[in-house]
């Protein structure tokens, strides 16, 4: 059993809507204007999975003229919570230099620096990609995975509170 008529026009049309969209956001990313190029990896992080949206998103994560767009992409992508946006980052940070993985790591931070929950999922996937078949997301997952496991969450269960807090 398949989908109706109407819904497989309405499938073709968001495929057709979505390319149009992450066309148009390529576009947007080789802007001059550094708010262009943020406001595009903002969005592109929304397509992360398409495959013409990753070579734009890696150099929008690593971005020669502007380190805001450095910083609200990575943002963007982490804030997905998904594999997708790990191995972005993993990516981009195997490329990365000091300054590019220090705001990296600001946003890793901002991200998952309030649920224990949102921080242990993440952790999760890193551990997973660590055996990725390609190396640079290897290599990138050892150091997100680092930046993860020192942050210690704003918002962790009861238990773990405990166990932070020194004797009096």
């Amino acid at each position: 059993m398949g989908l109706p008529p109407w819904s497989q026009k309405n499938a073709s049309m968001n495929d057709e809507a979505r390319r149009a969209a992450v066309i148009a956001l390529i576009g947007l990313a080789g802007s001059r204007d550094y708010r262009d190029r943020a406001d595009a990896g903002r969005a592109l992080a929304s397509f992360a999975e398409t495959p013409e949206a990753r070579g734009p998103l890696l150099e929008l994560v690593l971005d020669a003229g502007d380190t805001f767009v450095t910083r609200v992409t990575p943002e963007a992508l982490l804030r997905r919570q998904d594999a997708v946006g790990l191995v972005a980052i993993a990516s981009a940070l195997a490329a990365a230099d000091s300054n590019h993985a220090d705001w990296i790591q600001s946003a890793v931070l901002d991200v998952f620096g309030v649920f224990s929950r949102d921080r242990d999922a993440a952790v999760r996937g890193c551990e997973a990609l660590t055996r990725d078949h390609d190396e640079r997301v290897r290599r990138g997952s050892d150091q997100l995975l680092d930046m993860l496991t020192k942050i210690i969450p704003s918002s962790l269960p009861s238990t773990e509170r405990l166990n932070l807090q020194s004797p009096v």
